[in-house]
């Protein structure tokens, strides 16, 4: 089993070589062109991104169309412990994306300390999974949690973390817990909350495209 992505190739870079990169993993019952205008919208606020957008490996069992990169248990909520670590689907996720991440260097040309990976939602949980151990540029992660203890990163990297305070499936409790754990870590992390629910408002994406124009900067 491979992980295939959707390629976003800037307008403005056509047909010319970039050094900029951001991986953006999609949430729960999405795929990868749901996180497409992410990208987009953030190449048209601040400057041009290329981007690479990994459909998870496996079909989620109610939405025609949609993945996940793990399962959740029946009647799962956001407030319960569950240890996700254990579930077959997850280590085998981990393992596709940590491989896949570590190929994009030979296949795009830009190194790991070019890029920036983030993830909305579960796809920000796998950011927050896979990320630590990759010699990464930066991580974004949005509306999201961690589903397990957030291990140490192996390189300094700039964190943005940004939640709704009216999002009804991720508790914003779970954003500051990110936040706490990554801080614990020496890492620095820009946290912000906006007046949105489980989504990424325009306001957010300036934030998001803000963060980005620094990282590259």
């Amino acid at each position: 089993m491979a992980l295939n992505a959707v390629a976003i190739t800037p307008k403005t870079d056509a047909g010319k070589r970039t050094d900029r990169l951001i991986v953006l993993l999609h949430g729960w019952g999405a795929n990868a062109q749901d996180v497409a205008g992410l990208i987009e919208a953030i190449s048209l606020i601040s400057i041009p991104f290329k981007g690479l957008l990994p459909d998870a490996p496996f079909l989620h069992p109610m939405v025609p169309g949609g993945r996940q990169w793990y399962g959740f248990p029946p009647n799962y909520d956001f407030r319960m412990d569950y240890d996700f670590g254990a579930q077959a689907d997850l280590q085998e996720s981990r393992r596709l994306l940590t491989d896949w991440m570590r190929s994009l260097p030979e296949k795009t040309g830009i190194p790991l300390e070019k890029t920036i990976m983030g993830g909305f939602s579960q796809g920000g949980a796998m950011t927050l999974d896979v990320g630590p151990s990759l010699p990464l540029a930066a991580m974004m992660i949005l509306s999201s949690y961690s589903h397990m203890p957030i291990t140490q990163c192996i390189t300094p990297r700039s964190i943005l973390v940004v939640h709704g305070n009216q999002d009804p499936v991720v508790p914003v409790a779970k954003s500051v817990d990110t936040k706490k754990q990554l801080e614990q870590q020496g890492q620095v992390v820009t946290y912000r909350t906006f007046d949105m629910q489980h989504e990424v408002s325009v306001e957010a994406l300036k934030v998001a495209s803000q963060f980005c124009v620094n990282i590259t900067a």
